[in-house]
């Protein structure tokens, strides 16, 4: 079944748009969450909740892309149940990628910009880099792939990664200045 016929199901209440969801994305939804959280029992509690996420926010939310939406519900959750697992412990490989972007975006944003707006801008700059360097901040900010993981999927060295990391890092923080996030 198509994304759009998916979309319409949870537009009529139709309770089998979970179980397309399901049959379409659940792999999907299961490496996001465990890229953010190690136990079996976690991973698959997150992806759960965010079927129901998605079943409470449609309608009236009406998403472009319900797998980009998905996808963004399951790695919150799994961010929000990591930060309880762990409390004040910062061991994650996720955490590590947070850190790296924090940098860049604002932490916590000022009442004036809204988090949508903001998503939007750095959509925005994505579009603007070249394909295998939007693939490789996609995968370690969006997925938290490893940077030696992001390395083996596009066949690069280690190094290389890092160092597309960092540039595109670079040139985000200066085009969020330019759209007017100057926050320091």
């Amino acid at each position: 079944m198509d994304d759009s016929s998916i979309i319409e199901l949870f537009r009529q209440r139709n309770q089998s748009a979970i179980d397309e969801l399901r049959l379409k994305y659940e792999k999907l939804c299961i490496y996001i969450a465990g890229n953010v959280l190690s136990q079996p029992e976690d991973i698959e509690e997150c992806v759960n909740s965010a079927y129901y996420e998605v079943w409470k926010s449609i309608p009236p939310a009406s998403p472009d892309d319900i797998k980009n939406y998905l996808c963004r519900i399951v790695r919150n959750i799994a961010i929000n149940r990591l930060e309880y697992n762990s409390a004040a412990k910062r061991d994650s490989r996720y955490t590590v990628s947070i850190e790296e972007i924090s940098d860049c975006v604002p932490a916590t944003p000022d009442e004036d910009i809204r988090l949508k707006e903001l998503a939007g801008t750095i959509s925005r700059f994505l579009r603007t880099q070249d394909d295998k360097h939007r693939k490789v901040f996609i995968r370690r900010y969006s997925f938290g792939d490893s940077i030696s993981d992001i390395a083996e999927r596009f066949s690069l060295n280690e190094k290389t990664v890092a160092t597309y990391l960092f540039r595109t890092r670079k040139k985000l923080k200066e085009y969020l200045r330019k759209e007017g996030y100057d926050y320091e």
